[in-house]
Formats: structure tokens, sequence, C-alpha cells
């Protein structure tokens, strides 16, 4: 498929597609709920309008697998500190706790010009912010 591999570990498989998309399959212990987390934090987010997350572009629940796309490169330079500060403007702006809050799920988009937020298989949707206009959800039959 031409995919770089980008990340192999026991939780997940990361691979860059030719367009620069990011193809990633969850695997070991709960995978089928990280994806589940991940996949419903993601649309979450797109719906609030945060602009410095990646945007989900296909799912296939059944292999516990999507495509996004990409947000840059791991920003290894950044501060805990600064870290810290763009988890907390997440979660105070656009309702999600990132529960693995670390500097590795930070990364640097030239695209964009910003820090972005990745991996959101360990996360917390809460309700949204104070004068934040959402969308209703669609009725569920």
């Amino acid at each position: 498929m031409g995919l770089q591999p980008l990340k192999d570990g026991i939780r997940s498989e990361v691979r860059i597609d030719f367009q620069g998309n990011v193809h990633k399959r969850l695997r070991g212990t709960d995978a089928d709920k990280r994806y589940a987390t991940e996949v419903e934090v993601l649309k979450v987010l797109e719906e609030r309008g945060c602009p410095y997350v990646p945007r989900l572009i296909e799912e296939h629940p059944g292999e516990l697998y999507f495509v996004t796309t990409n947000c840059g490169k791991i920003a290894d330079q950044i501060s805990k500190e600064k870290a810290g500060k763009l988890f907390a403007k997440l979660e105070r702006d656009y309702g999600v706790r990132h529960l693995d809050a670390e500097p590795r799920n930070i990364t640097y988009s030239d695209k964009l010009g910003c820090f972005c937020i990745i991996d959101f298989e360990l996360a917390e949707i809460l309700p949204p912010p104070p004068g934040m206009s959402v969308p209703p959800a669609s009725p569920t039959p």
C-alpha cells in the first residue's frame, strides 16, 4: 500500500500514506474501547470546531483502523509546562480532557502553523464549555 511506518508498538501501528494521511490500527489491551474513544473524541472535536487536532477521514471499526489528516511532526523540543498549557486549553475551550497529557502527544504542523494534539485513545468528553454553540445531536432511531 506504500505506507511509511511511523510507529509500531504494542498498542497501535501508525503509518503515513503518500498523501500524508495518518493510518492508525489499534491493538492490544482494550483496543476496541480505545478505538471507539479516539473516533468519538475526534468527531466531537471537529463538531466543536477545534482546529489543532486530526480530522477523521475514514473509519473501519471492524478492523480497529482509521485514517486522519496529518498534524505534522512530534514536537520533541516542547517543554512539559508548554504541553500542559495546550492540554488545559483543549479542555477549557473544547471540553475534552486528554488522559495521556504528555509532550509525546503534541505535534507541530508547518501547514497549520501551530502546535497540535494527537492520540485521543485515552480521553474524556466533557460537556461543551459555557457559551459554545454545539449543533444538537441527531436523534437516534
